[in-house]
């Protein structure tokens, strides 16, 4: 049942009001529990971050035997509330709580492990890590910062066994959430549908969460309008209560000194006042519980594991109170046994349905979920399959839930595109300065134009001004549901300064203009690897940029074969800290295609991620070769120099036909708590190379190669990597950056 709530009494009784307002109460009818006892209702405060310590509370309840026959919470103490009222005990919400995974939900980054591999690939360079929306030819952006996907599952998976629970009186306890009506301003009660649901709707503060639509209304936090529901948990029909309010606390004049602080404590005031008259109505038999959480914010998950020993401390402090409540040891045993039994285990799915208003990606959600008729319900499997399809990225939700009909059970899938998509543009940023008069730079965007063909296609737009101008165009093209398969046609222009080395000496330097177009096959290994093949054509010129004017523009028309193997499972591709990639790619021109030679062009790339605690070890090697004896096309020609690619020379000082290079690197993450300066991580490094060019496969050796190393200060901002680093090589060689980009 999902009703609006009765406004709160206002308060007027100031000092002492709490008893004069439970005189003026009268009592409830007592409703006996089994064995006689009064009834028990427990009364959860929103709070964010500060709501942890309901689990404290709930940690000393079950020790001192006291039961709960009924819960109503708000925003966080939902959460808690849902969670212990779905059968789990404090100590396993503790351990969700606390538990990365959920905080990292609440912080609601997408795991780069959960991307598919095409929104992985953007990462190597679109670095700016939020897309924008374009929608009716304007920039979009999403109706909040986090969408609430990630808590979504978690919850999903910690509730499974009772996710056939439509009325919430049919839990282990019976439970209510307290929403609030974004159009109206009206508190709803949730008291049946979706637990998941109705917990995410409690949470859902506006601006950060996205609003929860449900029976036609857009639900956000419940803090707003009944921030502690004394009214609903009286309502279930409990004879006493129990009251934990970790509301927002008002800040002294002192504190008050910036906008945020100040809009803040507007938002807290009107909090505070519904909460003092829900406190009014106290009787004197409730217990009331006061955490002292002081001035924690309600935003700062970090303090997770404080809160919840703060609450036990608030509920000890209390204790003679609370044991006049609890059973005795047997009968105790009695009321789990109770709770266990009705957290009962999810029948066999009998069928799968997209919900209604979905069949958009109606096909899609067969082909991932359909094989799953006949099998017992396993969280883990189902957020495998949403992560599959979700890592597309132009999905707001995706999200299942089980329903019952005419004795059979169904998995029910519902999935919603984004709001402010489905096409989106991405930007991406490069600027280099070696402090010594040369500086560079490189700005980008991709513009996505999703969902053109059923099966998910996109046509993608790439711009790149700067040192580098490009102009690109792909269309992806699914060749089925599932997205293995896949078909790209693909146009580029683009130009760059290419340099003519011999040894280490630069005779001169060409600007290389060019057009390449071709067709790619290919398919999509989960969301982990990608295995292509293609025909392309490149034609263009190269001049002279800086140089002996004698050397002659030249022309080109090279086409060619191509293939790729790649893999990639890093958490993070700025600085990674575990996982790995790989990427093996090879380019053979061919006479028989009408290029003017053959040859053949081969690069490998590896690298290794391992950490332990705040420290970071990587291993990284990069290799190529011209499988021909003689290749004299300045466009063929590997160079090295910059950081992490031979560190004490400039970029781009030496080249040849081959080359290879392996990085050992080591960096720690620094700041206060690990997170960095002004919530940016940081990280302090320094990196061993070795590596060399050779005009010829038979040179290449270690006793060739050069050692160099650097030390380095590196910034994973929300524009991309900024680094701060010396290079330090043999001979003297030395050399300083400061660049915002990725190297890895």
């Amino acid at each position: 049942m999902s009703v609006a709530a009765p406004s709160a009494a206002p308060s007027g009784a100031g000092a002492g009001g709490q008893a004069a307002a439970a005189a003026a109460v009268p009592a409830a009818p007592a409703r006996r529990a089994p064995g006689g006892r009064p009834r028990i209702g427990l009364v959860l405060s929103g709070g964010g971050a500060r709501g942890a310590a309901h689990v404290g509370v709930l940690k000393v309840l079950e020790e001192l035997n006291v039961p709960i026959d009924a819960i109503a919470g708000t925003s966080m103490g939902a959460v808690v509330g849902g969670l212990y009222a779905s059968g789990l005990t404090a100590r396993e919400i503790e351990s969700a709580l606390t538990s990365g995974n959920l905080q990292d939900a609440f912080r609601d980054r997408p795991a780069r492990s959960d991307l598919r591999f095409r929104r992985k690939a953007e990462d190597l360079n679109f670095l700016v890590r939020f897309p924008v929306g374009l929608k009716s030819g304007r920039f979009r952006l999403p109706k909040g910062l986090i969408s609430g996907q990630k808590l979504n599952q978690i919850l999903r998976r910690l509730t499974l066994p009772v996710a056939a629970a439509g009325d919430f009186d049919d839990l282990p306890t019976p439970f209510r959430a307290v929403a609030t009506d974004l159009e109206s301003g009206e508190a709803v009660v949730l008291g049946d549908g979706d637990l998941v649901t109705a917990m995410r709707a409690s949470l859902s503060a506006p601006g950060v969460f996205v609003p929860v639509e449900q029976d036609g209304r857009l639900l956000v936090d419940g803090g707003l309008a009944d921030n502690l529901p004394v009214e609903v948990a009286r309502a279930m029909g409990v004879d006493r209560l129990i009251v934990v309010d970790v509301g927002f606390p008002l800040q002294t004049r002192e504190r008050l000194d910036s906008v945020g602080t100040v809009s803040n404590q507007m938002l807290a005031i009107l909090i505070r006042r519904g909460s003092n008259a829900q406190r009014d109505l106290l009787r004197p038999e409730d217990v009331l519980l006061d955490p002292a959480l002081g001035d924690a914010s309600s935003f700062d998950f970090g303090l997770i594991p404080r809160a919840i020993e703060v609450g036990e401390r608030a509920a000890r402090g209390s204790a003679a109170r609370l044991a006049d409540l609890a059973l005795s040891p047997e009968a105790y045993r009695g009321y789990l046994a109770a709770r266990e039994s009705a957290r009962r285990g999810v029948p066999t799915i009998d069928y799968v349905r997209v919900a209604e208003g979905e069949q958009r990606y109606g096909r899609s959600l067969e082909a991932l979920f359909g094989p799953l008729s006949g099998t017992a319900p396993d969280g883990a499997a189902l957020e495998r399959r949403i992560t599959a399809l979700y890592g597309q990225g132009n999905l707001e939700t995706l999200d299942y839930g089980f329903e019952q009909q005419g004795g059979r059970y169904g998995l029910t899938l519902a999935a919603r595109r984004n709001s402010w998509g489905p096409n989106y543009v991405r930007f991406g940023l490069n600027l280099q300065d070696d402090f010594e008069g040369n500086s560079s730079y490189n700005a980008a965007a991709r513009f996505v134009l999703s969902e053109i063909t059923p099966t998910g296609g996109e046509w993608v737009w790439d711009l790149q001004i700067g040192e580098s101008p490009r102009l690109a165009t792909e269309v992806f093209l699914p060749l089925d549901y599932s997205m293995g398969w896949f078909l790209m046609p693909l146009a580029r222009f683009e130009a760059r300064n290419v340099p003519l080395l011999v040894g280490d000496r630069r005779l001169a330097e060409f600007r290389v203009r060019s057009f390449e177009s071709g067709v790619d096959f290919g398919r999509e290994f989960g969301n982990w690897g990608e295995a292509r093949i293609g025909v392309r054509r490149q034609t263009g010129q190269s001049r002279v940029r800086v140089g002996d004017p004698q050397l002659s523009p030249a022309e080109f028309d090279s086409r060619s074969y191509f293939a790729r193997l790649s893999y990639d499972k890093l958490d993070n591709v700025n600085f990674p800290r575990r996982g790995q990639s790989f990427l093996l790619e090879w380019r053979g021109e061919r006479t028989e295609l009408g290029s003017g030679r053959s040859s053949d062009l081969l690069t490998a790339d590896w690298l290794v991620a391992r950490s332990r605690g705040r420290n970071t070890l990587v291993f990284w090697s990069s290799a190529g070769t011209n499988l021909e004896t003689e290749v004299v096309d300045v466009r063929s020609r590997f160079t090295l120099g910059g950081f992490l690619n031979l560190s004490g020379i400039a970029p781009d000082s030496i080249s040849g036909n081959d080359f290879a290079i392996a990085r050992m690197l080591y960096y720690r993450k620094v700041g206060s708590g690990g997170e960095g300066f002004l919530n940016v991580p940081a990280y302090l490094g320094l990196s061993y190379e070795v590596g060399n060019v050779w005009e010829s496969r038979s040179d290449a050796g270690f006793s060739g190669a050069r050692q160099h190393g650097s030390l380095f200060l590196g910034l994973d901002t929300l524009l991309g990597p900024v680094y701060l680093g010396a290079g330090i090589g043999e001979d003297s060689d030395n050399a300083f950056y400061l660049f915002l980009g990725r190297t890895f």
